[in-house]
C-alpha cells in the first residue's frame, strides 16, 4: 500500500495494533476508508464503523464499493491462484504482482 500510495501527500498507510479508534486518535486521523464487495461485507464493516463512533464519535468511515469485476477477488481466492501457478494480474495492482513475482523467484 505504501508503494502504491507514494505519489499521494494526503494518504498514510499505518499498521497498529489495538482499537483503530487509537490509531485514528494518533495519527490525527478522522476518517476511515473501507471496501465493500457485497451486501453482507457492509453489514460487518458497518458494525465495525458503529462501534469505532461509540467509542469516539470523531471518527467517520467512509464506504467505496469496487468495480464489478472485482466483486469476486479476495485474497484467498489470489492466494490459491498464486499457490497453483495462475496469473494473477487482473487483480492485483502492479506494485503487488512485482512483490508476488519477487517472492516466487526467491522461493524457486
Amino acid at each position: 500500500l505504501q508503494d502504491i500510495f507514494k505519489d499521494e501527500p494526503k494518504i498514510k498507510v499505518v499498521v497498529y495494533e489495538g482499537l483503530t479508534v487509537e490509531c485514528c486518535r494518533k495519527v490525527k486521523a478522522n476518517y476511515v476508508v473501507r471496501g465493500i464487495r457485497y451486501v453482507n461485507d457492509f453489514e460487518y464493516e458497518k458494525a465495525i464503523a458503529d462501534m469505532n463512533r461509540s467509542l469516539d464519535e470523531n471518527i467517520e468511515t467512509i464506504f467505496l464499493t469496487c468495480l464489478p469485476k472485482y466483486t469476486s477477488v479476495a485474497s484467498t481466492l489470489v492466494r490459491d491462484v498464486i499457490k497453483n501457478g495462475g496469473d494473477v494480474s487482473q487483480f492485483v495492482p502492479d506494485a503487488v504482482l512485482k512483490t508476488i513475482r519477487q517472492n516466487n523467484k526467491q522461493e524457486m
